[in-house]
This record gives structure tokens, sequence and C-alpha cells, in this order.
């Protein structure tokens, strides 16, 4: 994908999350504030998986990136057989948390 464009928007259904290949993806607030930025081997578009409402936020390829989607089905197989990923996604959505909350952002 090539830098601006938008994996899935603030809003979408969310049925899949995405791990970063290559490139970075840029997790953007409604209000435009960028809360995070993906770097190869990281996650993103987790909690929309995990509670099946939609995104609360948009992702942006913020330079010529390769994502790989995991949907629904195979988030749950991962989560069943790999306590290391379910780890993983939880630690991913601590850090996120805390990282809004240190900006006065609070939750999503």
């Amino acid at each position: 994908m090539k830098a601006g464009e938008v994996v899935f928007s603030a809003g979408d259904q969310g049925d899949a999350m995405y791990v970063v290949v290559e490139g970075s993806v840029d997790i953007i607030l409604p209000d435009g504030t960028v809360v995070a930025t993906v770097a190869p081997g990281g996650i993103f578009g987790e909690m929309a998986i995990v509670d099946g409402r939609e995104r609360s936020a948009t992702a942006t390829a913020k330079e010529a990136s390769k994502v790989a989607p995991i949907n629904t089905r195979r988030f749950t197989y991962l989560v069943q057989n790999t306590p290391f990923f379910a780890i993983e996604v939880m630690r991913t959505m601590a850090e996120r948390l805390r990282t809004m909350d240190a900006k006065g952002i609070g939750p999503v």
C-alpha cells in the first residue's frame, strides 16, 4: 500500500486485525490525534476484533507499507492455540491505553 492509503476508518466494522510486515501505519483518532505509529512486527486493529464493535480510529499507511490481515477465524485459532499471541495482543492494548492515558486522551 502507498503512503497515505487508509487500511480502515473509524466507524468501520472490524472483521480483521493486521500485522505490519513492512513500513509503518499511523493510528489516528477522529480528532486527528495520532495515538500510535505501528512498525514492522507490530499489530493494529485488535480492539474491534476483540470486542466486536466498530473501529474507534483510522489506520493510515505512514509510508509505503505492507500489512497482513488476521481475520476473526484466524484470530480465534491463534488465541486458542498460541498463548504467546494472546499475551502480545493484551500487551499491545495495555501499552496503547497507558500511552493515551499519559497524554490525557482517555479511552476511545
